[in-house]
């Protein structure tokens, strides 16, 4: 398969991303559990560029292969902690909704805030978005595995 475009991004789109992406890194989330996020979204959508980059950019964070090999399977491992369970599960909630599940219910919503306060929880909202984003402009593009951001 082959890209259907060969740069489809616009620098408006780009300066745009960029300053929402320093928002989310500002919202007081750990980076391992805003690239797990990413990575779990990322294989729900099949988007293979987000998983190659997410995995990427996991590793250079110090995360083990365990781990990344483990989060497709996150609630049958013990290799995640509360927190980072309790962003998967809103990650996950959030990104299935085109799938006719319910989305985030309320459980879901009062475990993550366990964890999370508001503007971490903002944060995390906003991973699910942008990620979202990008599998689907990807997808539509055919953007290939390989590269990274």
């Amino acid at each position: 398969m082959e890209a259907r475009m060969t740069s489809p991004a616009n620098p408006d789109v780009t300066a745009a991303i960029g300053k929402l992406y320093r928002v989310m890194h500002s919202g007081g989330v750990d980076a391992s559990v805003l690239e797990l996020v990413h990575l779990r979204i990322s294989q729900i959508n099949g988007c293979s560029p987000c998983v190659f980059a997410g995995v990427t950019a996991a590793k250079k964070r110090g995360e083990t292969d365990e781990r990344l090999h483990n989060v497709v399977t996150w609630r049958e491992t013990p290799f995640f902690t509360e927190p980072e369970r309790a962003a998967l599960a809103l990650a996950e909630a959030a990104t299935r909704v085109q799938d006719g599940a319910e989305g985030v219910t309320d459980e879901i919503w009062a475990a993550a805030a366990e964890h999370f306060d508001e503007q971490q929880l903002s944060a995390i909202i906003l991973d699910v978005a942008l990620t979202n984003f990008f599998n689907r402009v990807n997808r539509a593009v055919r953007e290939q595995a390989g590269k990274t951001w």
